[in-house]
Parts: C-alpha cells; structure tokens; sequence
C-alpha cells in the first residue's frame, strides 16, 4: 500500500523549513557580529564536516571559526555573494563565492530544534 502525505506531514515540513531558515538567517548575520554570536547556532553535539577533518563539539567548531575569521583578508566580506539558497525541512543549502578569495563554496547545514547539528563545507 503506497504511503501518501496528509496536511499534517505538510504542515510539519513547513514548520521545519520555517525554523531552518531562521537558524540560516542567523548564522549569515552572526559573521558580522562576532565568533561568540555565531556559535550560538551550534550545539555541544554539532558537528562541522570538511574535505580534510571533522570538528566536534562546541571548542572544535568555534576553533575552525575562529581560523576562519582570522584568515579573512580585507574585501573578503564585499565581495561575498550567495549564488544559490535552498532549505528543505531540517536541510538547508548554499552556495557563495567570494572572488578572488574564494571562487566557489557549498555549506550544507542539518538543523535540529533551532541549532546546527551537522555542516559540511568545501570551498575552491
């Protein structure tokens, strides 16, 4: 017998996309404000996925925020364009560059009762 979805199943993933993309909305703006704003997007369980490593946990994650903010070089946050937004019930994805500094990068985020529970990200 073929499941079929009913207006609840409907409303339920409308709500999560909803709070999905609030916690994205977040997490943009929280580059502008500071390291300890944007980990407020990240629980103690988070985790950060990369081409190289895996970071773990609030002190990993903020660590690789914390290189990242640092390495920024002037006219990085100018030139910073998303190309493309998505967000599918708890999924929400992105694609930006920021050229010359970054030609092309994808973050995917998995978000679960208002935090970043899973990230990848890679960038060329």
């Amino acid at each position: 017998m073929p499941l079929l979805a009913t207006s609840s199943d409907a409303a339920a993933g409308e709500q999560a996309s909803s709070a999905t993309q609030k916690v994205l909305a977040h997490h943009l703006g929280a580059f502008a404000k500071g390291l300890d704003e944007l980990m407020r997007d990240y629980a103690a369980t988070s985790v950060i996925l990369t081409h190289d490593k895996q970071y773990r946990g609030v002190a990993e994650i903020r660590g690789f925020f914390d290189g990242f903010l640092k390495s920024v070089k002037p006219g990085f946050w100018e030139a910073f364009k998303i190309n493309a937004q998505s967000v599918d019930r708890d999924v929400a994805y992105l694609v930006w560059e920021a050229k010359p500094f970054v030609n092309i990068a994808t973050d995917t985020l998995v978000v679960r009762s208002e935090k970043i529970i899973i990230q990848t990200f890679t960038a060329a």
